[in-house]
């Protein structure tokens, strides 16, 4: 009788966690078509590898998207998160932030955080720059499929971020999209897990 009960209870547990998943998944693919563009202080671009001195591609469309809305009149600055990766010399932010120079930003308009490694810092680090700044809002820029769970962090820490994602993504084919999906959905479980245990 035990073990009948605690095979049902088991079956229910792995329904109601396959649902979950699939629920997140969903949610994080309906978000990828929001977009929440409108004026703000500030444009927070997220951070992402970059290859020796030069940006990934995944990063340059992030920082390609935060320079058309500063041209645009959308945002009067930008910041730019991401502290120190493959190159050990110049943080990934520092040289989003040569990129978008060279392209004719006013580095006076350009903020760097050089200390986060993950979408939590990054936000974290972007926060106390706009406390710092006196920025009291601004538009949230990354990958269509990494806005879900980057909306979610923006909002724990109190951040008034709205969502605009790049226009396009380098995440294209059908298995890449399902690969970040899927660790989108890992991260966001992963992130819940933490906040229960602590």
């Amino acid at each position: 009788m035990f073990r009948r009960l605690l095979r049902i209870l088991l079956i229910v547990a792995l329904v109601l966690g396959i649902h979950s998943v699939g629920m997140t998944a969903l949610r994080i693919r309906q978000y990828a078509h929001v977009d929440e563009t409108q004026p703000a202080d500030v444009a927070v671009v997220l951070g992402a590898a970059a290859w020796r001195n030069r940006p990934s591609p995944v990063f340059a469309e992030r920082i390609n998207h935060a320079i058309e809305l500063y041209n645009r009149g959308l945002v009067r600055a930008i910041i730019f998160t991401g502290g120190y990766g493959r190159n050990p010399q110049i943080a990934d932010s520092e040289i989003a932030r040569d990129y978008a120079i060279q392209r004719g930003i006013p580095a006076s308009v350009i903020y760097v955080e050089t200390i986060s490694t993950n979408t939590e810092e990054n936000l974290a680090e972007a926060g106390k720059l706009m406390q710092a700044l006196g920025f009291t809002s601004g538009l949230l820029i990354s990958d269509p499929l990494h806005m879900y769970r980057a909306q979610q962090l923006a909002n724990e820490h109190g951040l008034s971020l709205y969502s605009s994602p790049t226009p396009t993504s380098r995440y294209r084919s059908t298995v890449s999209r399902v690969v970040f999906t899927l660790r989108e959905t890992y991260s966001i479980f992963l992130h819940w897990w933490e906040a229960v245990r602590s």
